[in-house]
This record gives C-alpha cells, sequence and structure tokens, in this order.
C-alpha cells in the first residue's frame, strides 16, 4: 500500500537528506551557472542513461567530456561509446550530433513553465521523451517533473500505487503516473524531484543522477 512506502521512506529520509540535499544544490548551480556547452553536457548524459544505466551515463560522461559531445565526430562519438560498452553505440551518438543544434536554446527551459519546457525537448530534442526530458530538466534544478524509470515504475507497482508496469508508458499514461506520484511526494513533504533521490537512495543506499 502507498502508506507502507510512506513508512519505508521515511525510515531513511534522516539519514539520505544530507545526500539529497547536496546532490540538489549541485542541480540548482548546475542550471544557474552552468554555460550552454554545459548544458548540452547534461542532455548528452540523459540521452546515454536511457536504457542503459546512470552509472554508464556518468562513465560515458567523465569519458568523452564536454568537448567531446561538442566536437568529435559522429564516428569518433561511436567508438567512444563501444570502448565504454555502451548499448547502442552508433544510434546514441547519431542522436548527440544531431542535438548540437540546440546549443544556445537550453538555458531558457529551465525558467520556463516546466510542462512547456518538457514538451519542447520532447519535440525537438533526438533520443529524448518525457522521462529523459524530465531527467535533464530536474539534473538542471526543476523540481516539479518525475523521472518514471523502470526502477520507480517497480517501486509504484509493488505498492500499489500503479496495477502494473507498462510496456511502454504512452504522454497519458506517464501524466497519469506521474501525478499519482506527485501525490505521494506531497504526503512525503518533498518536490517530486527530490523524492527521486530518495527513491534511489532506498533502492541502492546511494544518491545518483
Amino acid at each position: 500500500m502507498e502508506f507502507s512506502l510512506l513508512q519505508d521512506l521515511m525510515h531513511i529520509k534522516e539519514q539520505a537528506r544530507e545526500f539529497v540535499e547536496e546532490r540538489f544544490r549541485e542541480f540548482k548551480w548546475l542550471g544557474e551557472n552552468g554555460s550552454e556547452e554545459d548544458l548540452f553536457s547534461e542532455l548528452c548524459f540523459c540521452v546515454l542513461t536511457a536504457n542503459w544505466s546512470a552509472q554508464g551515463g556518468i562513465k560515458a560522461q567523465r569519458s568523452i567530456g564536454t568537448e567531446g559531445f561538442l566536437n568529435l565526430s559522429e564516428d569518433d562519438l561511436e567508438a567512444s561509446l563501444v570502448a565504454i560498452g555502451h548499448r547502442y553505440p552508433k544510434a546514441r551518438a547519431s542522436y548527440i550530433v544531431r542535438n548540437r543544434s540546440l546549443i544556445g536554446k537550453l538555458r531558457s527551459l529551465i525558467n520556463m513553465n516546466p510542462f512547456t519546457a518538457r514538451e519542447w525537448l520532447v519535440r525537438n530534442a533526438i533520443g529524448i521523451g518525457f522521462k529523459e526530458a524530465s531527467h535533464f530538466l530536474r539534473n538542471v534544478g526543476v523540481e516539479e517533473l518525475a523521472i518514471l524509470d523502470r526502477h520507480v515504475l517497480s517501486i509504484m507497482n509493488r505498492y500499489k500505487i500503479i496495477d502494473q508496469i507498462p510496456k511502454s508508458l504512452t504522454k497519458s499514461r506517464y501524466l497519469n503516473y506521474e501525478e499519482r506520484l506527485r501525490e505521494f511526494a506531497d504526503q512525503f513533504g518533498e518536490s517530486l524531484g527530490k523524492l527521486d533521490l530518495y527513491l534511489w537512495y532506498f533502492i541502492k543506499g546511494k544518491v545518483e543522477k
């Protein structure tokens, strides 16, 4: 039941709070002070993490670096992704190169209505769906959106917040599930963006991004 998830998260809230707040300060700093190139690197991280892993995305971001995301040829990007073991190196290299056209437009998203900003990203960024757009916006300090990845959906299903884990998420289903999680976040006393970090701590005992 939802109440038991609330109880379980309350048990770890105090020990996780410092890690969650520190990570969110990093997100806010990036959103407020990062260059367009820094923001693009974070968008690339979200593209790479999709259908892979946060740890893999972090590894790729560190290995390739902002300059690599900005300047490497598509073939060289693909080779770099092959070297670090990405599941879809060719497709992701293509997405990154094609998304370079967005540089100069990312900062404006941060102060936009978050739902409008997410819709814009889904329409204009290659390899970005609702989950990835929410992930990017959260990682630059936007708190109002849910990142409905398989781990979060699994928890929602286990605690009967949703009836099943869908094979795919349509826009209407994503928004429906997000609203259910928002109601839970309100009970927990945190924003959706921070709730995601508490859920990750609950799952893995650490806070990623």
